[in-house]
């Protein structure tokens, strides 16, 4: 039998059945099992949010404002799996079982608890995201439940061009889309999608820009002129150019 430090008053049994050290962030906590787990319940969400309650650059920041009323912690944050890794492993499919646990729990004739009879019709009938106009095979049915604007909104490089539907075109493990095709570079009309830096309505445009890439009659949103499809650096007549 492992005999407990004499220097510590938790219980000997704390001690065997450590599953792993915990992160650095909780590493304060390797000898009070009781502040995170409940005798035969496991971790309880109260007891996470009992440290974490005012976390204001977590809550207060769009992409992670969720956390104020998701109200389950453990399905993306693991602990003991060592010092040196943060115990956050996002999983998208998770997320979504959380909410729909929390629709479930909806006052009756509320919004929530009409969401949750759609939501609960769908996958009874074996819907899908195969059944969307927009089906995109790099996300699950659940994960096509999610509201993928409420977290990411704030890294949408199309300005809401596109609508909010980012699981229309991108799936959860990366952002970039293998399958898409940029318009051809005979294109002309790249202000659609893509928005001129702010150097390019100073003086810097004219002194500088229009005379690198040689064309001194080139407007702002003549973006063609002077840039290829391959990479915005990528300059006609000139190359790989480095500005900074």
């Amino acid at each position: 039998m492992v005999a407990a430090p004499k220097h510590s008053r938790t219980p000997v049994w704390e001690h065997q059945a450590s599953p792993g050290a915990l992160s650095k962030s909780h590493a304060f906590l390797k000898n009070d099992c009781a502040s995170c787990h409940t005798s035969g319940k496991g971790i309880e969400p109260a007891k996470c949010i009992s440290c974490h309650a005012n976390d204001l650059a977590l809550l207060q920041s769009q992409p992670t404002a969720f956390h104020a009323s998701i109200g389950s912690c453990v399905e993306c944050h693991v602990e003991h799996q060592g010092v040196n890794l943060r115990p956050v492993k996002m999983n998208h499919e998770a997320l979504a079982d959380v909410g729909l646990k929390n629709l479930k729990r909806a006052p009756p004739g509320s919004d929530d608890e009409q969401a949750a009879r759609i939501v609960k019709a769908y996958f009874r009938q074996g819907g899908g995201a195969e059944e969307s106009p927009f089906f995109n095979h790099s996300i699950t049915p659940k994960e096509s439940a999610l509201n993928c604007a409420s977290c990411h909104a704030t890294k949408d490089v199309h300005r809401q061009q596109f609508g909010s539907d980012c699981a229309s075109c991108h799936g959860t493990a990366q952002w970039t889309i293998a399958e898409f095709q940029h318009p051809p570079p005979r294109s002309m009309d790249c202000a659609q999608c893509h928005q001129a830096p702010p150097s390019h309505y100073m003086m810097h445009f004219q002194m500088i820009s229009m005379k690198i890439a040689t064309q001194p009659k080139a407007a702002v949103s003549q973006c063609f002129k002077c840039h290829q499809t391959t990479s915005w650096n990528d300059i006609k007549g000139i190359g790989w150019y480095k500005h900074h």
